[in-house]
């Protein structure tokens, strides 16, 4: 069985790949709860010194988008700077050292999502995200990239699982539970993404982990469409209340708070290539519980 160190892999999205690749893939968690702090370097010897894994699996990030975004006046001294962009360095110089691939969990939100493609972002196209969330993963990215060691780049877009997760609920569990105790929901209307089942992610990586070249991917759901949208598709899908599921705006839902893309579409024909079949949003519901 091969080895992997996992930084991070005991969240929610880190967790799921473990489970799903188990029989094939061994993690280690390298996070806090193990003495690993990915802002300093010192407690990275466990990746400089090891013989025994080839490849890091890192989903380590500050990921909550308006935390990330009060982070942005304090600059490299924030924790979004710190985690996203030196954290990613550290661990890069030490895959270096430890002769080890990298494979980097990043974002939809590195992209602005004024000039979707009619077929959605590519691989290729340029990045140019417009908050402070999107930036630091971007330039976690370009250091990836530029390193000089084994990469690939794995960009995932709104990832939800079939079960709930204790810690942390995403998005599908969130507004299913709002709709199951007849709590109204806004639904933003004019903000497009691709949400992912995470089981898929974890199948596409495990194909990635048998490559060896260096590149960016597309591991997103192969459907586009609004949170509104989602969230009535959650109501059909559990037979519950579609009047719960009001409309808003991106300008009235996150007035005063870190600025949201409109059009994030992203093209996955690259992973698909691969024999990994994403799932639309509603073929994804359909698994969940």
């Amino acid at each position: 069985m091969k080895k992997i160190f996992g930084i991070g892999v005991s969240g929610l999205v880190g967790s799921k790949i473990a489970e799903v690749l188990k029989d094939t893939y061994s993690f280690d968690n390298l996070s806090l709860d193990t003495g690993v702090n990915i802002t300093d370097p010192t407690t990275l010897d466990v990746i400089r010194n090891d013989t025994a894994h080839g490849i890091v699996l890192h989903l380590a990030a500050k990921a909550d988008v308006e935390g990330c975004e009060k982070d942005k006046a304090l600059g490299k001294e924030g924790d979004a700077y710190k985690i996203n962009v030196l954290g990613t360095q550290n661990v890069v110089d030490a895959c270096k050292a430890g002769n080890k691939r990298m494979v980097y969990i990043s974002t939809d939100f590195v992209f602005g999502g004024d000039d979707t493609p009619a077929d959605g972002y590519t691989e290729e196209s340029t990045p140019h995200p417009i908050n402070w969330y999107g930036e630091t993963k971007y330039q976690g990215e370009e250091i990836v990239r530029n390193s000089g060691v084994p990469f690939q780049i794995v960009r995932i877009a709104y990832p939800y699982r079939k079960d709930a997760f204790g810690p942390k609920n995403d998005f599908v569990h969130a507004m299913l539970g709002r709709l199951k105790s007849g709590q109204p929901i806004m639904g933003v209307t004019d903000h497009l993404m691709m949400p992912t089942y995470l089981d898929d992610i974890a199948l596409a990586l495990g194909k990635l982990f048998e490559k060896e070249d260096s590149g960016i991917y597309h591991v997103v759901g192969s459907q586009s469409l609004s949170p509104y949208d989602a969230a009535l598709l959650i109501a059909e899908r559990f037979g519950l209340d579609k009047t719960l599921v009001g409309k808003t705006t991106r300008a009235e839902f996150f007035k005063e708070k870190a600025a949201r893309p409109f059009n994030l579409s992203l093209n996955n024909a690259r992973i698909e290539q691969l024999g990994v079949t994403m799932k639309s949003f509603q073929e994804g519901l359909q698994e969940v519980i």
